[in-house]
C-alpha cells in the first residue's frame, strides 16, 4: 500500500487492473471461448444460446476484465441439485495469475449461496493441461459414470 506522501507506485498498482463480473449480454467471453485452444464450441454454443443460458443462470457466470478487456470467462448454472460449469477460459497471456481459480470460486460461492454443493465440470480428454487444472484445485475425476448425449435433429454439431 503506498503511503500518502509517497507518490510512486507499488508493484501492485503497476499490475494491469483485474475485476470479475456477472456475464450479461454481449460481454460473456464467446470471442475469447472460440480462441482458447482445448475449449470445443459447438452449435449450441451460439451467442444467442449462451445469452439464453445466461438469463436461465443469472449472476452465476463470470467474466474477467483487465483494463476493460475479457481476458477470462466461466459459464455455471444448476439443475436444482448440482452444479454445472462449462468453458472456463483464461487468455494464454493471463493464466497462472489466478484468474481462473477467481472465476471458477466466484461460481462456487454463488451456487453455494443457493444451496448447491456439489458441482460438475466435463473436461475433453485430450485438454491435459484442464485435467492439471482441476486436479491442483481439488477435483476428483469421477471413474463411476459415462456421459451419454442424445440430438433429436439431424445436425452433427449440437
Amino acid at each position: 500500500m503506498r503511503h500518502a506522501t509517497d507518490s510512486s507506485p507499488t508493484a501492485k498498482e503497476k499490475r494491469e487492473e483485474l475485476s470479475l463480473g456477472a456475464a450479461v449480454g454481449d460481454d460473456h467471453g464467446v470471442g475469447l471461448l472460440t480462441a482458447t485452444s482445448g475449449v470445443r464450441l459447438r452449435d449450441a454454443d451460439s451467442r444467442e444460446a449462451t445469452t439464453r443460458y445466461l438469463e436461465r443462470n443469472p449472476g452465476l457466470s463470470f467474466v474477467a476484465l483487465v483494463d476493460g478487456a475479457v481476458v477470462g470467462c466461466v459459464m455455471c448454472g444448476h439443475d436444482g441439485r448440482r452444479g454445472y460449469l462449462q468453458h472456463l477460459a483464461v487468455s494464454p497471456r493471463h493464466r497462472l495469475q489466478g484468474i481462473g481459480s477467481a472465476l471458477v470460486e466466484a461460481c462456487l460461492t454463488e451456487l453455494e449461496t443457493l444451496g448447491i454443493v456439489k458441482t460438475h465440470i466435463d473436461v475433453l480428454i485430450e485438454n491435459q493441461q484442464a485435467h492439471d487444472f482441476w486436479r491442483r484445485h481439488g477435483w476428483h475425476k469421477r471413474d463411476d459414470i459415462f456421459r451419454y448425449s442424445f440430438l433429436k435433429s439431424h445436425g452433427t454439431n449440437a
